[in-house]
């Protein structure tokens, strides 16, 4: 689709919301507004039009209107229209999700019940004289056509709003008459007492056909109009949220108030965009990064370094940046956020026309599974600077897994007969398979593919137990050369090879002592047993590929101990299925995230800089980054090496087919722009 053709929400955007308060709805200058919000570099505008407060005079019953909008003026208007002056497209955003008391008493049918019948208030305890919140059913009539409607109707035919954003848009557990009249008729059965006990796909369910009615709404009133929906990293099914929307949002929050022990992980943002990014033919998904540390902080800003480095994961991953602010500028006391996100967003206006309709250029794929063995599985791939794409299962088609040269298989991983089927096509046309983990009970065709054979039995939880590297010339053992064994932890499946086409690569050390008497006394600590024929890496042959398999889980070591020779295996491990096809390399540094792109016939390189104990408090700059890329076609002439957000030409030369280049200093965030002259 060219330029002329794409409507202005498939464009790239820059977003800043500022989350409003009413007490400072005199403060709220749309002039001023518009003009601050261009100023730092924003082309949309997220702002608050309906659901819990109105901010316009509305004429729908039970609809609250802010008390403290102005009587001279519709403050709604005003702001649409200072910002359509100054370019920036306006998003109205709208939360249904909570009420005050006084609808509740007057409709308590709309909200959501408790186990007993009792409501669920928001914020009982919240000083000040405020009055109650209330849950609204999504089932209910609030949420649907007693007022989510017909405020949709009345802003939609009043204002010229460009899109439509829902707040808080999901599923809360309730037990009300209607919640309980679905699940019977869904599911043939009595709605359970405890939220865990539900269906799976019942909170799905009930977002979807309360986000599809809203959506079909916009488009019979405006249809125009993009409608905006969250998806979650864990809890969403991705398809159907993307079934009932234009656009998706995400949002990695940077809860540091959480503590130190307990604060989100760096792959966060970087995990949440790739997943979104995993739905071809859609505009590149917003990454929602609020300015605090926690919404318990909320008046106050995240620690400028921790900052920027979660804000660039964001249009480095390919999505597209949307700034939560608590306030309007003027009424924010921390002027550090508004200084870094004018800053972010100099930097993304400089890559976003390169990136536009440019597509991941990864050659390994993870199963994502919403599970911690995914996750570290990405930790490892993330921090050895391995591009890496996140697929659903219901992506594991023979057409998408043909784009990779390894594809990594996660513990706990849900196979089907058909899925081991995929795999074993996808190996004997050259692909490489990575698994771990305890092999899956009764799927036909899994330990044919493994290339193991007999009956497995699952080991106890071992402790003081060590992974031997097998064998000269090991492929796993590169860069480890010096050490033969390795920290092991955890159950292990017993298994034997099947033939000579499946090479055992490491073996069992088992235990030397009860984890209680490691260490007392030393000269007892030799080994019972140095060697075993226990596998704990084999590698199958099949076709012009292969499957390497763990059966014990490294992502589950890399969670708990991150330590580098953990690491060091995941990485060896992709080296051997890329082998000298691998298409980059660059100086290894703990932080430092990369991310390809490929876009016509030029390549985009973006490195984010996360070094330092997190959250970080200042930037680390790194040195002398030596990259190295395999040229598709080594003699199609020269090539351009350029920093786009530096504006700097950075010399590189092509040497036996392969690109290499120096960046000399990274701050926190580059894009490379890699052109060859045909």
């Amino acid at each position: 689709m060219n330029q002329a053709q794409k409507s202005w929400w498939q464009k790239p955007l820059r977003v800043i919301q500022p989350n409003l308060q009413v007490r400072d709805t005199a403060r709220i200058e749309p002039r001023r507004l518009a003009a601050q919000m261009k100023e730092m570099g924003a082309n949309a505008i997220v702002f608050n039009v309906g659901g819990i407060y109105a901010w316009y005079p509305s004429k729908v019953p039970f609809h609250t209107v802010n008390e403290y909008l102005p009587d001279d003026m519709d403050l709604l208007e005003e702001v649409i229209r200072a910002c359509h002056e100054e370019d920036i497209r306006f998003i109205a955003r709208f939360d249904f999700s909570k009420a005050e008391d006084s609808v509740y008493l007057r409709r308590p049918s709309w909200f959501v019940r408790k186990d007993g019948g009792e409501p669920e208030i928001v914020g009982a305890g919240r000083p000040g004289p405020w009055p109650l919140l209330m849950n609204t059913c999504i089932n209910g009539d609030y949420r649907n056509e007693a007022v989510a409607a017909p405020v949709l109707r009345e802003v939609l035919s009043r204002y010229e709003i460009d899109g439509v954003f829902f707040n808080a848009p999901g599923y809360m557990f309730c037990r009300c008459e209607r919640c309980e009249r679905k699940y019977r008729e869904l599911y043939g059965k009595e709605l359970p007492l405890l939220a865990k006990e539900l269906e799976p796909g019942f909170s799905s369910r009930c977002m979807r056909d309360n986000m599809e009615s809203m959506h079909r709404l916009i488009k019979q009133a405006r249809s125009e109009v993009p409608m905006i929906l969250y998806y979650n990293l864990y809890r969403d099914n991705l398809f159907e949220r993307a079934e009932t929307t234009d656009l998706l949002c995400t949002e990695p929050q940077d809860i540091l108030s959480l503590g130190h022990a307990h604060i989100p992980e760096f792959w966060k943002p970087a995990l949440s965009i790739k997943l979104g990014r995993s739905l071809p033919g859609r505009p590149a998904p917003f990454g929602i990064v609020h300015s605090c540390p926690g919404m318990d902080w909320r008046h106050t800003g995240l620690p400028t370094a921790e900052y920027r480095f979660w804000l660039a994961q964001i249009p480095a991953n390919g999505g597209q940046i949307w700034h939560s602010l608590t306030g309007v500028p003027d009424t924010i006391a921390d002027k550090r956020i508004l200084s870094t996100v004018a800053e972010l967003n100099a930097h993304a206006a400089k890559v976003d026309a390169y990136m536009e309709d440019a597509e991941p250029l990864s050659q390994v794929a993870l199963m994502w599974n919403a599970d911690r063995s995914a996750e570290g599985w990405a930790d490892a791939l993330i921090n050895k600077q391995i591009p890496f794409d996140v697929l659903l299962p219901e992506q594991a088609i023979p057409e998408r897994l043909a784009r990779y040269k390894a594809l990594i298989v996660p513990e706990g991983f849900a196979y089907t007969e058909g899925f081991v089927g995929e795999l074993q096509l996808y190996a004997e046309r050259g692909g490489y398979v990575i698994a771990e983990g305890l092999p899956p009970q009764e799927v036909g065709g899994w330990t044919e593919l493994l290339g193991i054979k007999g009956e497995t039995c699952v080991s106890e939880s071992l402790t003081a137990s060590y992974l031997r590297f097998e064998g000269e010339e090991n492929p796993l053992q590169a860069g480890l050369e010096q050490t033969e064994l390795i920290a092991h932890r955890g159950r292990v499946a017993y298994c034997r090879p099947a033939g000579d086409s499946c090479r055992v690569l490491a073996t069992l050390v088992p235990p030397f002592s009860p984890l209680e008497s490691v260490g007392a006394p030393p000269e007892r600590a030799s080994l019972p047993v140095s060697h075993t024929d226990l596998p704990l890496a084999l590698l199958n042959r099949i076709g012009d590929g292969g499957v390497l398999y763990f059966p014990f889980s490294i992502s589950h070591l890399i969670h708990e101990y991150k330590l580098e020779e953990h690491y060091k295996l995941v990485e060896n491990s992709v080296n051997l299925a890329l082998g000298e096809e691998r298409l980059f390399k660059i100086t290894s540094y703990p932080g430092l995230q990369v991310t390809l792109f490929r876009k016509e016939n030029e390549l985009l390189l973006h490195l984010v800089n996360g070094a330092g104990r997190r959250p970080l408090a200042t930037s680390l700059p790194l040195h002398n980054l030596e990259v190295e890329l395999r040229m598709e076609q080594p003699s199609a002439g020269a090539c351009r090496v350029q920093r786009l957000i530096e504006e700097q030409e950075l010399p590189g030369r092509i040497e036996g087919g392969r690109l290499r280049f120096a960046v000399p200093l990274l701050d926190v965030w580059e894009c490379i722009r890699i052109t060859t002259e045909t």
